[in-house]
């Protein structure tokens, strides 16, 4: 016969077992129910979204709730973290112009990753866990947690190529605040994103020239960013320990 104690243990396993999994599914549902269900279902909304002409007669036939709409998308982006968020904020760039673009970009990606950040706090370890797999999460949290998080959250956010909305669920089970991580991933973003809309601003005013070097330059800084985000990390981590000993 169990004990008390042993029957209490399971129920809590089950309990949490099935926590686990419903939070999984609601995880899914967020990041693969609905983007299939837009394909399947309503696909004539891609449609809008198949050219950069498309994209502005979309929002041209939308004027008054284009502002709206583009801070929506830019949410949706971070949320779903595999989108490519350059594309975006190229349109953004080419619809809106720079300074337009460049506030409605940043309120798009703050608000996205504030929910991002706390739909990975309400859902838990084991449901991210299951979607993002158990090492890359525990990689990313070493990473945030660790001494060097500071830097290194900068870091991933500021060197081209590296994945990075994935870490704002990844932030949202570390120790960091949200604060301190918005403040770290929005500066280390904003280079990026300035050269995005730069670029969309140029194509629609017919600055091709600018717009394809502006290109090549970020083409080769995310090649570069990849080729050695070792070493870069590695200068930066050894700025941090001579800042820790002499400072």
């Amino acid at each position: 016969m169990t004990s008390p104690d042993t029957q209490k243990q399971v129920r809590h396993d089950r309990f949490r077992k099935i926590s686990a999994f419903v939070k999984l599914g609601l995880l899914l549902v967020i990041l693969i129910g609905i983007p299939a269900y837009i394909f399947f279902f309503h696909h004539e909304i891609l449609d809008h979204f198949s050219s950069v002409e498309d994209v502005h007669a979309f929002f041209d036939r939308h004027h008054s709730q284009s502002v709206f709409i583009y801070v929506g998308v830019q949410i949706v982006q971070i949320v779903l973290c595999f989108i490519p968020g350059a594309a975006i904020q190229f349109s953004a760039g080419y619809i809106f112009h720079f300074w337009l673009g460049l506030i409605l970009s940043v309120i798009g990606v703050l608000l996205g990753s504030i929910i991002t950040y706390y739909l990975a706090r309400v859902l838990g370890h084991d449901a991210v866990h299951m979607i993002f797999g158990e090492e890359k999460i525990q990689s990313a949290l070493d990473k945030i947690n660790s001494k060097k998080g500071v830097i290194l959250v900068f870091l991933i956010y500021l060197i081209p190529g590296v994945p990075k909305d994935f870490f704002t669920y990844a932030a949202g089970l570390s120790e960091m605040r949200l604060r301190l991580f918005l403040i770290l991933s929005m500066t280390g973003r904003l280079p990026a994103m300035m050269g995005s809309i730069i670029i969309g601003q140029q194509v629609r005013s017919g600055g091709y020239t600018s717009a394809i070097v502006i290109a090549a330059i970020a083409v080769v800084c995310c090649g570069l960013g990849l080729l050695f985000r070792r070493q870069i990390m590695d200068f930066f981590d050894r700025i941090y320990t001579w800042l820790q000993k002499y400072m």
